[in-house]
C-alpha cells in the first residue's frame, strides 16, 4: 500500500498494530509505505528510473510532518527530491506546524497553533525567495503554511510531477 498523507499512512504502522488485530495487520503494516518511501526503496533496489529535468526553481524548503519526523520518514523525501537536477533541498528545522489535523482550526487552540507555527516554520517560509519551492507532505501543514505565510506548499508528488520530462513521441 502506498499513501500520500503521512498521518493516515503511518497510522497503519503504529496505532493499527496496537489494536491487536494479529498477523493480517502486521502484514499490512509491513507493506505500507509513504509515496516517497516507496520511491526511495525502489531507487535503492535499482528499480526506479525517473526521467526528471531541472525545474526553474533551484531551491526547495522542506517541512517534515510530525509523523514523518517520528518515524524517520523525512530522509526519503530528501532522497527523492535530490533526483531533480540542480535542485538544492534545505530542511526547515522546525517542530510541529501547529495544526495537528483539525486542532489548529478549533477556536480554543488557535493561539497555540499559530504560536507553534511562528516558532520556526512560518518565519522560514516567509524568508524564502519568491522562486523557492516550499514542500510539505502533510495536508494540515500545507494549510498552516498557506494561512500563516500566504505561500502554497507542495506535496513531494506534485514537485516530482513538475520535474517529469515530457514523454518522447
Amino acid at each position: 500500500m502506498v499513501g500520500l498523507e503521512p498521518s493516515c499512512l503511518l497510522t497503519l504502522r503504529d496505532e493499527f498494530l496496537a489494536m491487536g488485530l494479529g498477523e493480517p495487520a502486521q502484514r499490512l503494516a509491513s507493506q505500507a509505505f509513504l509515496f516517497e518511501e516507496f520511491l526511495a526503496r525502489e531507487l535503492a533496489q535499482g528499480r526506479l528510473s525517473l526521467p526528471l529535468r531541472a525545474l526553474p526553481n533551484k531551491r526547495a524548503l522542506l517541512h517534515g510532518h510530525c509523523h514523518q519526523k517520528a518515524f524517520d520518514a523525512v530522509r526519503p523525501i530528501q532522497t527523492v527530491l535530490a533526483l531533480i537536477p540542480e535542485l538544492k533541498v534545505e530542511l526547515i528545522e522546525s517542530g510541529c506546524c501547529g495544526m495537528a489535523g483539525s486542532f489548529g482550526y478549533e477556536a480554543s487552540h488557535q493561539l497555540v497553533s499559530k504560536a507553534m507555527a511562528e516558532a520556526a516554520l512560518l518565519p522560514a517560509v516567509r524568508s524564502a525567495g519568491p522562486d523557492d519551492l516550499v514542500v510539505a507532505d502533510g495536508t494540515s501543514c500545507r494549510h498552516q503554511i498557506l494561512d500563516g505565510a500566504q505561500r502554497e506548499a507542495l506535496h513531494v508528488a506534485r514537485v516530482l510531477e513538475q520535474a517529469l520530462a515530457p514523454a518522447s513521441a
